[in-house]
């Protein structure tokens, strides 16, 4: 059995206060975005993991598909399965990648030895892998909150929009976007800021990680101010980076852009 775990970007990310257990609460708009990767369960008669395509920093049998599948196993009697990963989703990119792998192939053993877990019981697995992890398996736009694992969710619809998504050569750790951060409460929600028109967005919506990491890093600053130049309505980092997207009224000419030398994806349109 094969599905195809995709990413998501964060629109605005507010982080609102530290937590007394060392997390951070925060605000932000989750919004899938298909770019994906491929992943296969077969039975086998014992548990193994293998990747191909990007390669994954690590050790593989840390990865969290098997982190999930041990999670279920303490529940259900589940057989070894082997599992092959192909990896498309860049990875350090704050598109939530492994997040993704891990919920889909929560959901896919559920599908494939009929466990009938419910999509709240999905979830709570999910949830003691990663904040994000949740999202995606309901893998529809929502308000996230607290620390990005309690949902609301908004309607968004980008259908109409072309997003250009960039990739610079560059590695920003969880460790050091954390280190730059200064919680504040905020003024206006996300969940309400994001019903205005795309037009507006640029003065109102914003990723705190931004600011410290566009003066460590000025290269990802670079990207967003091209897609700027080349006519997006919004442009933003993911997460806490280092990708780029932006969101274009109409098909930008991408060759204007003066990053062609980086990883870009033209997602044309944002649900194709």
């Amino acid at each position: 059995m094969i599905v195809f775990p995709n990413a998501k970007i964060n629109i605005g990310l507010n982080i609102t206060q530290r937590r007394p257990d060392g997390y951070h609460n925060l605000e932000t708009i989750f919004y899938p975005l298909q770019i994906k990767d491929a992943l296969e369960v077969i039975e086998s008669n014992e548990l193994s993991f293998q990747s191909s395509g990007i390669p994954i920093p690590g050790d593989s049998q840390h990865n969290l598909c098997l982190k999930a599948y041990h999670l279920i196993k303490q529940d259900f009697d589940v057989p070894p399965v082997g599992i092959h990963l192909h990896k498309h989703i860049p990875i350090g990119a704050g598109l939530g990648g492994g997040s993704a792998d891990a919920a889909f192939f929560i959901k896919l053993l559920n599908n494939f030895f009929g466990l009938s877990l419910t999509t709240d019981a999905m979830m709570n697995y999910a949830r003691q892998l990663g904040a994000d992890c949740a999202f995606f398996i309901n893998n529809q736009p929502v308000y996230a909150y607290n620390k990005g694992d309690q949902f609301e969710p908004v309607h968004l619809d980008l259908s109409g929009y072309e997003l250009v998504l960039v990739m610079p050569p560059v590695h920003v750790s969880t460790a050091e976007a954390y280190a730059g951060i200064k919680p504040a409460p905020v003024q206006a929600q996300l969940k309400e800021l994001i019903q205005q028109p795309i037009t507006e967005w640029k003065a109102m919506i914003k990723n705190d990680f931004e600011a410290h990491i566009f003066k460590a890093h000025p290269a990802i600053a670079n990207v967003k101010n091209a897609l700027y130049e080349a006519g997006a309505l919004y442009a933003s980092m993911s997460g806490s980076g280092a990708s780029i997207f932006g969101i274009f009224e109409k098909v930008p000419n991408l060759s204007a852009l003066e990053i062609t030398n980086q990883v870009f994806y033209s997602l044309f349109s944002s649900n194709q």
